[in-house]
């Protein structure tokens, strides 16, 4: 499977029940083998934290945070904290027949570039990916740069952004994991029209009960908490 490109709905792709599909898929369901999925691959909720828009699977040592938006008080965003690093998530509508990751790759080169740093596209595990190194303050007052990895998918008529921060956005052993939990995620689009890039909109987890695992080495994640307030995800 080709991330960061568009993951086609069963009606475009032509899909043939029992047959193998040409990004992954299960010969056993006619599904990807490998996410995110969209719900209708992946219907169950079962060993997931359920936060509307995004499901996301239970993994031993991740916490959730959920950050908010300080003007209208909604959640924008959740960021998937383990080992060090962090996953930033957000789901945007998207049209039925256009991508969005090409085009928002290049805002982000735009908007990092505006602030005196810069952006590489790089062909990396989960596709086209932007490295974006930020001019920053760093703890000892000395100049240094903040550094993000930035990975998208285009799926039926939905855009996942993903954000690794800390050692996960240089050290591909330190990203593994985190990356693991993206090929996870589930997206929730929901059949309301949407504007394109309208933020699909996020909740808290509606059980609080214990969630079945995964595998034997998988377990509930720590419960969600809120995040800090923010103006702008970038």
């Amino acid at each position: 499977m080709a991330f960061g490109r568009r993951r086609k709905d069963r009606a475009e792709s032509g899909y043939v029940p029992g047959a193998e599909e040409a990004d992954g898929g299960s010969a056993a369901d006619g599904g990807p083998e490998h996410g995110p999925f969209d719900v209708a691959d992946r219907p169950s909720e079962d060993g997931y934290v359920d936060l509307g828009a995004l499901r996301i699977a239970a993994t031993q040592g991740l916490a959730l945070r959920l950050e908010v938006e300080e003007k209208t008080k909604r959640v924008v965003a959740v960021t998937l904290d383990m080992d060090g690093s962090s996953l930033q998530l957000q789901a945007f509508a998207a049209p039925k027949s256009e991508t969005l990751w090409d085009e928002i790759r290049g805002q982000i080169v735009k908007s990092v570039s505006s602030q005196g740093g810069t952006a590489d596209e790089l062909e990396g595990r989960l596709g086209t990916e932007l490295l974006a190194r930020v001019p920053a303050q760093a703890q000892d007052g000395s100049k240094g740069y903040r550094v993000a990895r930035f990975v998208g998918v285009d799926g039926p008529r939905w855009f996942l952004r993903g954000v690794f921060g800390g050692p996960a956005a240089m050290n591909p052993d330190a990203a593994a994991p985190l990356e693991d939990v993206f090929r996870n995620v589930v997206v929730v689009r929901g059949d309301a029209p949407l504007p394109p890039r309208d933020l699909l909109q996020l909740t808290l987890p509606r059980d609080a009960s214990p969630l079945p695992k995964r595998g034997e080495e998988a377990s509930k994640p720590e419960p969600p908490q809120r995040g800090p307030e923010i103006t702008t995800i970038g």
